[in-house]
């Protein structure tokens, strides 16, 4: 049949202006400029902004749910302890935090905001490579320098400068930290011979945490505070390099992972609530998701990576997919932010933990602080625009 002159075919109509049911969800806003430069009220503007900046905003949510729940919250079972069951103590038991974070974190100007959560003893576990803890060491004897992404790495070769990325790392700074450890093993080597001590990963990283006695330092901050640091695979590094040459020297000397996969399982097994903040993917993401596992999963987490799951890997995989493995638990509200930590990483502790620590809502012993953030209004109603549930 032909068509009318001046009509408009019906099947473009339908197509092109269907009608829409209401959304209920918020609008679309970013942040006007027009009020001025103030960095609180952009960051919570992002929570409107859509994509990764609403994730932003999601995980900023999730750490601070994690940062304010405590047993208070929770009715007291038939069956609980006796101790637990005084309102006061109650109050006073508080979500166990994992960091876990790849040795490219300790790099670059992150370790700072990492050293600054074990300083204050914000987080209770602790899980990196290798890399996390000797260059963490290193940097208390000499400095990472910034590089470009680009420089020849032949050239850099010859002049015997590593790069990280787009930082430099004399190689002379591995020299220092050969001459630093390789007395500390031997010292160790004796104790386990003569005290019958048998280490552990997280032990050497206590005692060189104590030995390196330097304010810098997050390893000598988890050693003050006796948080503990995992790195199943400790000799991954430098430090498997000088435990290669020790063993040739001098052999014999033990590290027991058995104790230590005995010791971060019991960390998870015998919380009452945990949370997790996994910077990278990898040996550092499976390790602490897999201990949660023990206890039926986390009951919080954000991940932030770069990690596509096309490929199967752990590393780029979402957060569904832990809850498959029981590694999150069913309950949960899990963040993925997709985006290279560094960027995003220090906004979230400004928005949580420093910003706390800021209002003095944060005490000595890093587990007690005021519960202002999910008592205010504003943020209720921000819980709601990002579409995450009260509680636990």
């Amino acid at each position: 049949m032909a068509q009318e002159a001046g009509t408009i075919p019906s099947i473009a109509t339908d197509a092109v202006l269907a009608k829409s049911e209401k959304v209920e969800t918020a609008v679309v806003k970013g942040y006007d400029f027009n009020q001025g430069v103030d960095f609180n009220k952009l960051l919570d503007s992002y929570a409107t902004c859509g994509f990764q900046a609403m994730s932003l905003a999601k995980g900023i949510d999730e750490v601070n749910r994690m940062l304010d729940w405590s047993l208070a919250e929770e009715p007291v079972a038939e069956d609980e302890d006796d101790e637990y069951k005084d309102p006061e103590k109650r109050k006073k038991i508080r979500t166990k935090i994992w960091l876990s974070f790849t040795s490219n974190m300790i790099s670059c100007g992150v370790r700072e905001s990492i050293r600054f959560l074990a300083q204050h003893q914000m987080v209770q576990v602790m899980i990196t490579t290798a890399g996390g803890i000797e260059e963490d060491i290193i940097k208390c004897m000499a400095p990472w320098h910034v590089g470009d992404f680009a420089t020849d790495g032949l050239s850099l070769r010859r002049k015997g400068i590593n790069r990280t990325g787009n930082l430099y790392v004399p190689n002379d700074n591995y020299c220092l930290f050969e001459d630093w450890f390789g007395p500390l093993v031997n010292k160790m080597h004796d104790e386990q011979e003569n005290d019958k001590i048998v280490w552990t990963p997280s032990m050497m990283i206590h005692r060189m945490g104590k030995e390196i006695d330097n304010e810098e330092s997050f390893c000598y901050w988890a050693y003050k505070n006796n948080i503990p640091v995992f790195s199943p695979a400790i000799t991954d590094g430098s430090i498997g390099d000088m435990l290669y040459f020790h063993s040739y020297k001098r052999p014999g000397f033990v590290l027991d992972i058995v104790g230590d996969i005995r010791k971060v399982n019991d960390e998870a097994v015998k919380a009452r609530k945990t949370g997790a903040v996994v910077l990278g993917g990898g040996l550092v993401k499976h390790h602490c998701m897999n201990a949660n596992l023990m206890r039926n999963g986390v009951d919080f987490v954000v991940y932030i990576n770069t990690g596509q799951e096309f490929d199967g890997s752990d590393s780029g995989a979402r957060p569904d997919e832990a809850v498959s493995w029981g590694k999150i638990r069913c309950d949960a509200n899990p963040v993925k932010i997709y985006a290279e930590a560094s960027l995003v990483f220090p906004l979230i502790v400004a928005k949580t933990f420093a910003e706390r620590k800021d209002r003095n809502e944060w005490h000595p012993d890093g587990r007690i602080f005021n519960k202002s953030y999910t008592e205010s209004e504003s943020n209720k109603e921000k819980q709601k625009l990002l579409g995450v549930q009260s509680g636990s």
